[in-house]
């Protein structure tokens, strides 16, 4: 956990500091946030960011989140002033931490953010045997692929490599390639200059700088632009980067981990992925599972997530009855845990009875969990040939390209207008699908608005 303070904390910027630090947080502390947002340009990376409240919240959240530095901001300040702590929130803090500061209350918050995407939860056979293959790996320093469908944890696995590694003391640096336009990208990985190119008003340090002596996640790197990967593959062969402006090679030591939702056998084939990168990425790989594929964790993922929202609601803790848990079995989750985790969620804000009941359970379109729950696995254990005749008698008389509209129109309903998550279940890239949404756009077609977390991709 690196943690960054910000501001003197009105004198108690010593005891945050010491209790940080006997929690195993490696601190830096600065005065202000232009002495912040230096400190992170210049690769001296963060996972959380603690702010004096009477500094402008907003302008830190706002400039975060402009320079691409992801990372929580929790605004401290003296006692319980509800007025500061709203006001803080409002800014864009994910939380407020009065002082003096209590130690279990801010080891709870280290703790939050650390939990919050690297926990390993399994029981399945099927992933049993991925995450003993990925303990087997870890020691070496040899490059990983990590692939699987949208939402079966890949990051997690990633982190997870990381921690069980010798590196696990040093950054673990991600970057999802699939969030960040092609023209920004090259930046993000191998900083620039000041001067560089317009907009750039101070030298940035990329992320594989930020991640030396540490491990790189190369998160949907297929979609990275094929002019980019030749770049990448001598950083990663010859073990330097050239910043955008730079006069000399840079050296880093890293360890890289790829992940991605596709087949880049057949990118490589379509000659949108170099083949030379793939081989030096693909050293070992690692396929997770789909959750329809590995059954055992579904109720304990379920469990997990119940907790998990419950004391982040603080709401009461319900358990799910057998029925609901029979029904969560069946489901086909699309999404996969990324779909779960989601729905229960949901469930626990829904649920008044004692029991988390089936009928507390709504997929993201309303819909009734029982509704679909069962369907697509009988289709697929008809056989592939069987569940095509099944499912194609709708569409018989129509044009592919009308039931290529309605499949991503649908599809971007079900992940609530968040157009990665859709083309990751679409299997297209980015680009291919904000080109048809444009089309789409152009002929008259409604197409669901673009949320938050996704207009940078929109």
């Amino acid at each position: 956990m690196r943690l960054i303070i910000i501001g003197t904390l009105n004198g108690q910027i010593g005891a945050a500091t010491r209790i940080a630090l006997q929690r195993g947080a490696k601190v830096a502390q600065v005065e202000d946030i232009d002495q912040a947002l230096n400190t992170l340009r210049a690769g001296r990376g963060a996972d959380l960011a603690l702010i004096d409240v009477g500094l402008d919240v907003r302008r830190l959240v706002d400039s975060l989140k402009e320079e691409r530095f992801n990372l929580p901001v929790v605004a401290c300040g003296i006692g319980n002033d509800a007025r500061a702590a709203v006001a803080a929130i409002r800014a864009g803090a994910k939380e407020y931490l009065p002082l003096p500061p209590e130690p279990d209350l801010i080891a709870a918050v280290l703790e939050a953010v650390a939990e919050d995407s690297h926990q390993m939860i399994f029981r399945d056979p099927a992933m049993g045997q991925v995450v003993r293959l990925a303990e087997q790996i870890a020691p070496s320093g040899a490059s990983i692929m990590i692939t699987g469908e949208s939402g079966t944890g890949k990051e997690v696995m990633a982190s997870y490599i990381h921690r069980k590694s010798p590196r696990a003391e040093r950054p673990f640096v991600s970057v999802n390639c699939a969030a960040i336009p092609d023209t920004l990208l090259e930046s993000e990985l191998f900083g620039h200059e000041k001067g560089a190119f317009t907009g750039a008003v101070a030298r940035r340090i990329g992320k594989f700088e930020e991640a030396n002596g540490g491990t790189l996640l190369l998160d949907e790197i297929s979609e990275m632009d094929i002019r980019l990967q030749a770049k990448l593959l001598r950083a990663i062969q010859e073990r330097v980067i050239d910043r955008i402006g730079g006069a000399k090679p840079v050296k880093v030591d890293i360890r890289v981990i790829a992940t991605s939702n596709r087949n880049l056998v057949e990118e490589v084939a379509r000659g949108t992925f170099r083949e030379d990168l793939l081989f030096r990425l693909n050293v070992v790989n690692l396929k997770l599972p789909p959750l329809r594929q590995r059954p055992d964790d579904i109720e304990l993922l379920a469990v997990h997530f119940v907790k998990k929202y419950a004391d982040a609601n603080g709401v009461a803790e319900r358990a799910l009855s057998p029925a609901t848990i029979d029904a969560l079995r069946k489901a086909h989750w699309r999404g996969n845990v990324r779909e779960l985790e989601n729905t229960m969620h949901r469930a626990v804000l829904l649920a008044l009875g004692p029991q988390i009941e089936v009928g507390d359970i709504r997929l993201p379109d309303g819909s009734a969990l029982a509704d679909a729950a069962g369907r697509p696995i009988a289709a697929a254990a008809m056989g592939e040939a069987g569940a095509m005749d099944a499912g194609t008698g709708g569409l018989v008389g129509r044009t592919v390209a009308d039931v290529e509209r309605d499949l991503i129109i649908d599809t971007l309903k079900h992940c609530l207008g968040n157009r990665t998550h859709a083309a990751n279940i679409l299997g297209i890239s980015i680009r291919t699908l904000r080109n048809k949404l444009k089309q789409y756009t152009d002929e008259g077609l409604a197409v669901p608005a673009a949320t938050e977390g996704s207009r940078a991709t929109a």
